[in-house]
């Protein structure tokens, strides 16, 4: 077993390297029962949490593929104490940081603020919901955050929310007046951003893997013969074996 990562605390600002991108994956300690309840059934609470462990493998895989020199990967966790349940999950250079804050909005404020904090030149919070964006995206997503002015970045996902959002310095306006989990996310961080005079860039969509209609969905693309072989490879193999021996 690898040594545990290292916990990031804002108050006292670890040694970081100059203008470092976070790539902050938000992630929820994978246990039986509390993550990916929306898709009990089909899956079982077991099933549930085994799929949201690969989900979050293959996001950790696409972000350290996209690090380079000018990003460094952070798991964004709750609860505080699950830390050595990421020793096996994460990539060995991630580090973690605790999650703070109740709900949803105000935990990514948070984060962003926390990251900030932590002397990261820019921030990208990604959800660990979407294992199938690439890590060109990410790539991408960092060469936005280095162009000049101030900037947000969106990857939109296709049921009206996103799968990231990064940002030049701390704007936590960007996560008040949302109405979270509908349909109207994107669009009233995109007019926050412009009350903000905040130039918007947006990245190619993507979608959410969290209910039954999306997870068919998944299943589709990366089981096809058709499917990119390097795209989200622990979830096509866990997949792959769990339709063997159950309908989706």
């Amino acid at each position: 077993m690898q040594p545990g990562h290292r916990v990031l605390d804002p108050a006292a600002p670890a040694s970081l390297g100059k203008n470092l991108c976070a790539l902050a994956v938000m992630t929820k300690a994978p246990r039986a029962g509390k993550v990916k309840t929306r898709l009990v059934p089909p899956l079982s609470p077991e099933e549930a949490a085994q799929l949201n462990v690969c989900f979050l493998r293959d996001t950790a895989a696409a972000i350290a593929k996209a690090c380079g020199t000018s990003a460094r990967g952070v798991g964004v966790y709750t609860p505080i104490g699950a830390e050595a349940a990421y020793i096996d999950l994460l990539p060995p250079e991630f580090d973690l940081l605790p999650q703070r804050g109740d709900g949803f909005g105000e935990r990514l404020a948070f984060a962003a603020a926390d990251l900030f904090q932590c002397r990261f030149a820019s921030v990208c919070l990604i959800d660990s919901d979407s294992p199938t964006v690439s890590t060109d995206v990410y790539v991408k997503a960092v060469e936005f955050l280095t162009n000049p002015g101030d900037r947000v970045v969106l990857g939109p996902s296709d049921d009206g929310g996103y799968y990231l959002i990064g940002m030049k310095q701390s704007h936590p306006q960007l996560f008040e007046r949302i109405d979270w989990s509908t349909e109207h996310v994107l669009e009233q961080t995109k007019q926050r951003a412009r009350e903000f005079n905040l130039e918007v860039s947006l990245l190619p969509t993507g979608y959410d893997v969290d209910d039954a209609a999306t997870l068919r969905r998944l299943c589709d693309e990366l089981l096809s013969t058709k499917s990119t072989p390097d795209v989200a490879p622990i979830t096509r193999k866990f997949l792959a074996a769990l339709t063997s021996r159950k309908k989706l």
